[in-house]
């Protein structure tokens, strides 16, 4: 229960791995107990040993997390990555094709999980792949643990019959404070104890104790109930947005995140967020399945459901949604006025959205939002 946020929570999972797959393997062949009764070429060797394995991940453009083997990412530093990712024409995962990636990369380690991947994954195949390419197996569910403590995700999707090792976010779905997780099988758990002095520093008791009250609240029926309207508010936001003309990815979504192709609209991502971020509607730009504009500018929109279903919304506040996102895009035209050396940067950045539909629907927000106060009975 230590980490303090996600990647805590990684780094002390891809430590444990490295540690019992690698370090504990090479000093029990040496004869030794411990890395201090190495030989300091010994070490060496071990030390490069430790840094040259290879870790599989789901590809960024495919919904993967930076965290799970990408350069800018100390993930990516650490290990060897190669990638698994989604059909080019659903935008959805293919296991057969995942299974034969495996068995030519053969990693040491499998991780499943996303960022923006607005589908429910079978954990049982992943570890029935990672199984027969001898690779441990590990699942990243910060965003869609509350699914998982709201027994919205059982059997094959619940990660947690099936993994190694899991870790995630308290905080997103699980609705507690901002921090991290790590849960794991017996044999890897002396080493996960030991997330401090390895990886992690000194603790933060209050916020253990925060995360002791959440998970007591996400185990009461109060919170599978909430956990359920979750998706299904996501999956009225993808069907209402589709009725408007908004291309959804993957064609609809099983969780609690909505994928959106913003390029009928003339716009990039970047553009798009600004332009509904000015309605006051809060959300992020996201790389899409092989994304032309990369990860910067992209060309989708990512929305999710928790915040708005804790407020209490349901299916008409979700199509009320949809339709402002439609009329905001359908009203926002890029600006290419731009000239100069860095013309080009600074196109794919302007826009301009007309003052009036901007006027009105900051005007429709505000008045939803009325209706769902975020602390009742306080004024701001």
């Amino acid at each position: 229960m230590q980490p303090h946020s996600g990647i805590d929570a990684n780094l002390v999972a891809f430590w444990t791995v490295l540690t019992a797959r690698v370090e504990n393997k090479r000093i029990e062949e040496l004869g030794k107990k411990a890395v201090a009764e190495l030989s300091a070429e010994e070490w060496e060797t071990l030390r490069h040993e430790l840094g040259d394995q290879k870790m599989m991940g789901m590809a960024l453009d495919a919904g993967g997390h930076l965290t799970h083997g990408f350069r800018p990412n100390v993930s990516g530093k650490l290990f060897k990555y190669c990638s698994y990712t989604v059909q080019p024409d659903t935008g959805l995962l293919d296991y057969e094709v995942l299974r034969k990636r495996a068995k030519d990369e053969k990693p040491l380690l499998i991780v499943a999980g996303y960022s923006s991947y607005p589908r429910k994954i079978n954990f049982r195949i992943f570890r029935e792949i990672a199984d027969e390419v001898g690779a441990t197996f590990m699942v990243d569910m910060a965003h869609f643990a509350g699914l998982v403590a709201g027994k919205v995700f059982t059997g094959d999707f619940n990660p947690v019959p099936h993994a190694h090792i899991v870790t995630t976010t308290t905080h997103k779905t699980l609705r507690g404070p901002r921090g991290g997780l790590v849960l794991c099988q017996k044999e890897l758990a002396e080493t996960v104890d030991r997330g401090c002095p390895l990886v992690l520093g000194g603790p933060l008791p209050h916020v253990m104790a925060a995360k002791a009250v959440a998970f007591h609240e996400a185990s009461k029926p109060d919170f599978a109930k909430y956990a359920q309207r979750v998706v299904d508010n996501a999956v009225t936001l993808a069907e209402a947005l589709m009725s408007k003309g908004v291309p959804v990815v993957t064609g609809g979504t099983e969780n609690h995140l909505v994928v959106v192709d913003v390029r009928k609209y003339g716009l990039n991502g970047r553009q798009g967020e600004a332009a509904v971020r000015e309605a006051n509607m809060t959300l992020n730009r996201n790389v899409i399945p092989n994304d032309p504009n990369g990860a910067w500018y992209t060309s989708g929109m990512r929305l999710g459901t928790p915040a708005m279903t804790t407020l209490g919304m349901g299916a008409t506040e979700m199509q009320a949604i949809a339709g402002l996102i439609h009329e905001v895009l359908a009203n926002t035209k890029a600006s290419n006025i731009a000239t100069g050396k860095n013309a080009g940067q600074v196109s794919q950045v302007k826009f301009e959205t007309d003052p009036k539909v901007l006027a009105a629907t900051q005007a429709k927000v505000a008045e939803l939002l009325s209706k769902y106060p975020l602390y009742p009975g306080l004024d701001f």
